[in-house]
């Protein structure tokens, strides 16, 4: 059983920091991508920062140069480091995975349960 846990999130004034993060636990054999997501009121769920294995991140414009990843291999962890946040960041930010588990022979998604962020002005 894989679980990823996500902690850090809550209430922020305009201009303000939060930092998010990320544990995957369980029967993990390999872990290619780590990431973040969110999903806004009445929005479709979406890619905020991701990070490969290797070290590479990518980031869509809305949050370049705001938004941080940073991830742990070693500790199966992934952090989100939010500055300069917008009330339209407000969102639940769900942490993904690609990894593949001890009993499977492919790589899948896996979800964290979602955390708030709130950005209030």
């Amino acid at each position: 059983q894989v679980q990823l846990v996500e902690s850090g999130g809550g209430l922020v004034q305009v201009g303000g920091s939060l930092r998010l993060s990320c544990v995957a636990s369980g029967s993990i054999v390999s872990i290619n991508t780590m990431g973040w997501y969110r999903q806004g009121p009445g929005k479709q769920r979406e890619l905020i920062a991701v990070a490969t294995s290797g070290g590479s991140t990518n980031y869509p414009d809305s949050v370049k140069g705001r938004f941080t990843v940073s991830r742990d291999n070693a500790k199966n962890t992934v952090s989100l480091q939010m500055n300069s946040l917008k009330p339209e960041d407000t969102a639940v930010y769900y942490c993904n995975a690609v990894l593949k588990a001890n009993d499977d022979n492919l790589f899948r998604n896996y979800w964290g349960q979602g955390i708030q962020v709130t950005v209030s002005s």
